[in-house]
């Protein structure tokens, strides 16, 4: 198993500001909003009512029930508490559902650029990764046409994001239709849909693949509330699935850790009754903070981005740059350019090739405007140093 690529980018930068260094960490997926005051309201409210003790497996009821009327609310998807498991991060969910339905040898079909966890908890699970490459002229999203393509009757699982990261691409439903037309004549396929982006979408409704009544049984819906809710410490993601995957993922997650924590649950009710609109000011943050970067990144010569509609990432392709050098050192790929704006101008990023795309590089824009202003100015000169 490799260490994630955004994990070991943070620990570069954090090892360089050690040293004293004025790195700024572009790398983590991670908002800068703090949690909304009556999120620790409900948490402090728990831990005052002793819920300190060991859950069910899958969750609090009361927060199955919680998180089964928000899917009706927000997503018109029909999901009863008993068909919800609630993990100790959406991590941890994608994981269960993996590790519940991969065999051995069994193909896992993932859109690449992907989510770096993708790949390696499939091959925890001894599946088989199939990776279809959706390029920048595609705005990164794989269609019906290449999914068809690349099935087999090996295959078991797909696995994809909206919004997604790395992209911030965001699926419309006419574009999951047409997914759905071709998974309804394959019922023995399961779908990975992760959600956990949903509420940070700058241009239409969020639309969820399992609303298609064909195919809603083989669709895992995957969701949590590390982005949209400001809480990436509290750890508690969950999904929504037919009752034997379910099943199957609380079995395993009752060998593995049990039920996530049980403040974190309480907390994370008062999150799925919340009316989304309270997140507007935190979108619309995020959505100035995009067109910043995306202004900055038109006036690099060689730099190609689409404009992301979801999450809060930019993806562009800077691969005009490979064979460039400066000062003795030339960049044969996105690990080296990387790691050249890491050492010269003290950005840190995260490389495509971890997401499957070897021509781009990740930035995540989740930070304050003013740190991005200077961001884009470091990585600006320094690319501009790069000559034939």
């Amino acid at each position: 198993m490799e260490e994630s690529a955004t994990i070991a980018m943070s620990r570069k930068s954090r090892e360089l500001i050690a040293e004293g260094k004025d790195v700024i960490s572009l790398s983590l997926g991670e908002p800068d909003f703090n949690t909304p005051d009556f999120i620790k309201e409900a948490a402090q409210k728990a831990m005052d009512e002793n819920y300190t003790f060991y859950t069910p497996v899958p969750g609090y009821q009361d927060l199955r029930e919680a998180i089964s009327t928000k899917f009706k609310r927000d997503n018109n998807l029909d999901y009863s508490p008993d068909q919800i498991v609630v993990s100790t991060g959406a991590k941890q969910s994608i994981a269960n559902v993996v590790l519940s339905v991969i065999n051995k040898g069994d193909e896992v079909i993932i859109p690449a650029p992907y989510w770096v966890s993708y790949l390696e908890v499939v091959k925890v699970a001894e599946g088989t990764p199939v990776i279809v490459n959706a390029g920048i002229d595609n705005d990164f999203k794989l269609s019906g046409k290449e999914l068809e393509e690349a099935i087999t009757p090996k295959t078991k699982l797909i696995m994809f994001s909206t919004p997604c990261n790395p992209t911030g691409s965001v699926y419309s439903k006419e574009e999951l239709a047409d997914l759905a037309r071709v998974l309804e004549k394959h019922p023995n396929i399961v779908v990975i849909a992760d959600e956990i982006y949903e509420h940070i979408n700058f241009r239409s409704k969020h639309e969820s693949l399992a609303q298609f009544e064909a195919i809603k049984n083989q669709v895992v819906t995957v969701n949590g509330v590390s982005k949209a809710w400001a809480m990436t410490g509290w750890r508690l993601g969950y999904i929504g699935a037919n009752k034997e995957i379910a099943a199957a993922c609380t079995k395993m997650q009752g060998q593995f850790t049990s039920a996530t924590c049980s403040i974190t649950q309480k907390a994370a009710i008062a999150a799925m009754e919340a009316d989304p609109a309270v997140l507007k000011d935190m979108i619309a943050a995020f959505e100035s903070r995009r067109e910043l970067v995306l202004n900055a990144l038109n006036e690099i010569e060689g730099v190609k981005a689409n404009v992301p509609e979801g999450a809060f990432y930019v993806f562009p392709d800077v691969s005009y740059f490979y064979g460039k050098s400066y000062n003795g050192r030339t960049i044969k790929n996105c690990n080296d350019l990387a790691m050249y704006l890491l050492d010269e101008a003290l950005v840190a990023l995260v490389t495509g090739e971890a997401f499957g795309d070897p021509n781009c590089i990740r930035i995540s824009y989740a930070t304050s405007e003013e740190i991005l202003t200077e961001a884009m100015r470091r990585i600006r000169e320094a690319l501009e140093k790069l000559s034939e």
